[in-house]
């Protein structure tokens, strides 16, 4: 039974969900000038989290056929027949509908829609269909990776605010450079899954310069929070050296000193997210003023 356990824990991707729920809970309390209420905070992670899960079990159930090809997942369970197709289907039909009656009962129906069209984004759009089409793969189905935030924003307040995109922005343009580093080290696995990964169809050094075009393009977004008033100096300065640090690894990459570099790259970049959202949380509650009053006439809408 532990093993069983352990298995249907692995088709939830504990460490990518975590980062998920992070960035969640960080729009939560971005989106209030004090702290988030209880409600909307446990309800909201919780559901936020089940329809995360659910959507990492479609993902292993849609993928279990090039799993079987590429190093990286060949241990992941459906490979090793230790689910069946069927138990993780049924697993992830529950976890999506768990997440579901969460959000409408006891968070708010924006919510639900909101997660619910993330969960089709990533288990179907990409992983069904995307993933194999198109080389751009990562960059359009970015998008519902990138949503956490705004729904977690949305969890306790109701609505989308413009600062609620931002975030969303943030992460949509970190995904391209944060993945392909990956993609680099793994290109053998996806040529021989045939997926067509930008270091398959394009080559290492194009995807490499593509990694620095939008490292740059990540480093002046992460400066929005700044210029639009949503953060103060303290934010900036965490951001211009998370962001440097990523210019250094992304220029390195360009001639790399070995092969293993492009996972340091893919690495850092893990931290580099959860350190800039960590210092935007830092910053709101330095300067609780500013951001109170860009949501009091949300609030009133409320």
């Amino acid at each position: 039974m532990p093993s069983l356990a352990r298995s249907y824990f692995a088709l939830t991707k504990p460490r990518v969900v975590a980062l998920i729920v992070f960035t969640a809970i960080i729009g939560m309390f971005l989106a209030v000038p004090g702290m988030v209420p209880w409600r909307p905070l446990v309800f909201g992670t919780l559901g936020i989290w089940l329809a995360a899960a659910s959507a990492a079990a479609i993902n292993h159930l849609i993928d279990q056929r090039i799993d079987i090809l590429m190093a990286r997942t060949s241990q992941r369970p459906l490979p090793q027949g230790q689910l069946s197709s069927r138990q993780v289907l049924v697993f992830a039909v529950v976890l999506g509908a768990l997440s579901m009656l969460i959000l409408v009962l006891w968070v708010n129906v924006l919510t639900a829609l909101l997660t619910f069209a993330s969960l089709i984004g990533y288990a179907i759009v990409y992983t069904g269909f995307l993933k194999r089409a198109t080389p751009q793969n990562i960059v359009i189905g970015g998008a519902a990776g990138a949503a956490p935030p705004v729904l977690g924003w949305a969890a306790v307040t109701g609505h989308v605010h413009p600062y609620a995109l931002l975030l969303c922005l943030i992460i949509f343009v970190w995904t391209p450079p944060h993945f392909w580093a990956l993609a680099i080290f793994r290109r053998d696995d996806y040529s021989r899954a045939q997926v067509p990964m930008l270091p398959v169809t394009h080559g290492v050094e194009y995807t490499r310069w593509h990694i620095l075009y939008y490292t740059v393009l990540l480093f002046i977004v992460t400066l929005l929070p700044y210029l639009t008033g949503m953060s103060g100096l303290f934010y900036l300065g965490g951001a211009v050296v998370l962001g440097a640090g990523f210019l250094y690894y992304a220029i390195v990459l360009l001639n790399p000193p070995s092969e293993l570099f492009a996972m340091k790259v893919f690495n850092y970049s893990i931290i580099y997210l959860m350190a800039l959202f960590a210092f935007l949380l830092v910053d709101h509650y330095l300067d609780v003023p500013a951001l109170q009053h860009a949501v009091m006439p949300l609030q009133r809408v409320g």
